[in-house]
């Protein structure tokens, strides 16, 4: 094995040794959420997934970002398929292994190089969208400076990795006509073709080109590597989990609310007195905190909810369309969202570093405000606009059943509403004799 094969080796081993620390690291965290059962009807899930997910029908709903991000996911799914000759080019010190395919592999090269042009204006599209044209649902208060510097980054890696990809068949492409080993004659190159020309690489040595090459070469697969292992620290996390995620959508009406299963219980009993009543909760694993009513950390939400905050791509497009927000109310849905994965992190971090789970006097009301979750009319537009299905109304209605029911903090409204019912039996203001004087009217 050569000098090159080897050093590839061990790169290629250490990156995909670290994302899968990282990827389980990631699973942990979203397992201390609370079980939910998202597995019942399975043929209309994968129905679900197949039109939002791979079909992108959410996406289209607004066709200028819709049709590029298409090419971008096209570029991203299909051109990596060059990867694979990559890798075992590079373990095995071979050249375009896959040569022998011939017209077939040509036309694969061709089409990658077709994509990853489309995939460069794309991108450099998406840059002068968000930093030039200023849109404005990249630029929300909760957009600060890391969110809005790890869609930069992406982007420009993106149009890095497509030039290297490009670059390298350009000067495999001139080294081919040259007739230099081990460049074998193998791929069509419809794109590079022309930026050699433009380039004038004929005119250069061929030492230089297998440089050019080489380098090329390694900065690509090593820059796919180093955006794979990325990708856990940035919003293109979704590009792996939105498939699932979209599976385990919530199936059932929008708007119905989760049931809690003891207080359910304890309902009946109370009306039912052969009933039992609920078993008392679980003692909770050492060092966990207790079960809560609704939601005050990130442990008392649903897996699915801190699926759906590593999921998040931090569009805008939930804010951009909920009526609160546009009437000027503090809430948006993406901060809901962000500020959970963000609390996540922060108690993922805490046990990375103690072993265990310790109280650090934080929760998730340290980043979201009452006002917040009470500005939200659970219309449900937000999770009709999302590309992958993230529902942050139930993490609101979760922390509002937890200031409901364990602080006894309800809403003005709500607690006037509540009064009402208790001395009159009803949400309005009025006794019982009176109800019907409406029809006297």
């Amino acid at each position: 094995m050569s000098t090159g094969a080897v050093l590839f080796l061990i790169v290629f081993v250490a990156a995909v040794a670290l994302f899968t620390r990282n990827f389980i690291r990631i699973r942990r965290n979203i397992l201390l959420g609370r079980d939910v059962d998202r597995t019942d009807r399975p043929g209309e899930r994968w129905a679900l997934m197949a039109r939002v997910a791979l079909g992108q029908s959410k996406m289209v709903v607004r066709p200028v970002a819709g049709l590029l991000h298409i090419v971008v996911y096209a570029g991203f799914v299909i051109i990596n398929i060059e990867v694979l000759e990559i890798i075992i080019d590079g373990i095995f010190g071979t050249h375009r292994i896959f040569g022998f395919l011939g017209g077939f592999y040509g036309f694969l090269i061709g089409s990658f190089e077709v994509l990853a042009l489309l995939t460069w204006l794309a991108c450099a599209i998406f840059l002068v969208r968000r930093f030039l044209l200023r849109i404005r649902r990249f630029w929300g208060r909760e957009m600060t400076a890391w969110p809005r510097t790890d869609a930069g980054l992406i982007l420009t890696f993106e149009i890095l990795l497509m030039s290297a990809f490009l670059l390298m068949n350009a000067a495999d492409q001139t080294l081919q006509g040259m007739g230099v080993e081990p460049y074998v004659q193998a791929g069509s190159f419809p794109v590079s073709a022309g930026l050699a020309e433009l380039l004038n690489f004929g005119a250069l040595a061929p030492a230089t080109l297998i440089g050019m090459e080489r380098f090329s070469w390694w900065f690509h697969i090593v820059g796919i590597l180093a955006f794979l292992n990325y990708l856990p620290y940035s919003k293109h996390f979704h590009i792996l989990l939105a498939f699932p995620n979209v599976w385990y959508s919530k199936l059932a009406p929008k708007t119905e609310m989760s049931r809690m299963p003891r207080i359910t219980a304890e309902v009946k009993s109370m009306m039912d007195p052969s009933l039992p009543p609920p078993e008392p909760p679980a003692e909770p694993a050492p060092g966990m905190p207790p079960e809560h009513f609704g939601a005050k950390d990130v442990f008392d939400l649903t897996w699915k909810s801190l699926m759906d905050a590593y999921t998040c791509t931090e569009c805008g497009r939930c804010t951009s369309e909920c009526p609160a927000h546009l009437t000027g109310k503090l809430l948006s849905p993406r901060k809901i969202v962000m500020d959970t994965r963000d609390r996540l992190e922060e108690v993922g971090k805490v046990i990375d570093a103690k072993g265990k789970w310790e109280d650090d006097g934080k929760d998730l009301f340290s980043r979201i405000s009452e006002e917040e979750l009470w500005a939200c009319t659970t219309c449900n537009a937000c999770t009709q606009a999302c590309p992958v299905n993230i529902d942050p109304v139930e993490v609101i209605l979760d922390m509002r059943r937890y200031l409901v029911m364990e602080q006894s903090k309800p809403s003005p409204s709500l607690n006037a509403m509540f009064t009402t019912i208790e001395n009159n039996g009803a949400a309005w203001a009025f006794g019982p004799d009176k109800r019907m004087d409406w029809t006297q009217e």
